[in-house]
């Protein structure tokens, strides 16, 4: 029975007495949750300040990101040794708008990926395709070429430490999202390929979570899927009562 895992992303919101604030909120409104992995994720300056918040909370800390070196002349970039440094547990790897907005390739998700597999943090890999990808019918092929390339070089035995979230960009932010049909239809198809890539018993254990719109209202029908395993909380995620609602949902 995989264990459901629902995160928050924050993006770039909040401020530091926001960030610290919600933080302290949701350790306050979760405190009897035991059946429910939550994650959030601040953007890279509050880490410490969010993780400080949580105190000993069972909500873990992730990043949004982080880059494949493990120190030296890369400005701006943060390695897994400094997110573990304050306090993460988790990082976010290929999020669409790190791959759509950003630029970031298939390859660089890659070296992500090995590089937090690596250092002992859990990253959750992003994938998921875009309205015009849908639209041609290119949903298996976009999201079977993501997870081919984003899990090069990963074993089955290190699958288990990996989350993958399927998040369509159409639905991002937009206030569309997937039906439940949609969304299981795609956890399914991954959970197949994932079968044929390693085998049964590793695509059975892995958690997909589903990301794009997701809020309190549709919890219930998204989670009552049998391949989505959990959520990737962007905008609902923001606010404790939203955030909080949809994990006691879950519960």
């Amino acid at each position: 029975m995989r264990k459901p895992f629902i995160a928050g992303n924050w993006k770039m919101n909040n401020d530091a007495k926001y960030s610290a604030e919600l933080a302290a909120g949701l350790a306050a409104a979760l405190k009897d949750v035991t059946t429910v992995d939550i994650a959030v994720c601040p953007t890279f300056v509050y880490l410490q300040t969010v993780a400080n918040a949580l105190g000993d909370s069972s909500i873990k800390v992730g990043a949004q990101d982080v880059y494949f070196e493990s120190n030296g002349a890369f400005t701006g970039e943060i390695s897994t040794d400094m997110l573990k440094d304050v306090g993460c547990t988790y990082a976010l790897i290929g999020h669409s708008e790190r791959r759509h907005v950003l630029g970031e390739t298939d390859e660089i998700v890659n070296k992500k990926l090995l590089s937090v597999l690596k250092s002992g943090l859990l990253p959750i890999l992003c994938v998921g395709e875009l309205l015009e990808e849908r639209e041609a019918k290119k949903t298996t092929e976009v999201v079977t070429t993501q997870i081919k390339a984003g899990l090069a070089s990963v074993s089955a035995e290190e699958m288990s430490n990996i989350t993958l979230a399927y998040e369509p960009v159409w639905a991002i932010g937009t206030g569309k999202t997937a039906t439940a049909d949609q969304a299981q239809e795609v956890h399914a198809m991954i959970r197949k390929l994932l079968a044929e890539m390693y085998d049964a018993d590793t695509a059975e254990n892995v958690r997909i979570q589903y990301g794009g719109s997701a809020k309190p209202a549709n919890t219930a029908e998204l989670m009552a899927n049998a391949d989505v395993d959990g959520l990737l909380v962007g905008g609902a995620s923001l606010k404790v009562e939203d955030f909080a609602a949809m994990i006691k949902n879950v519960e």
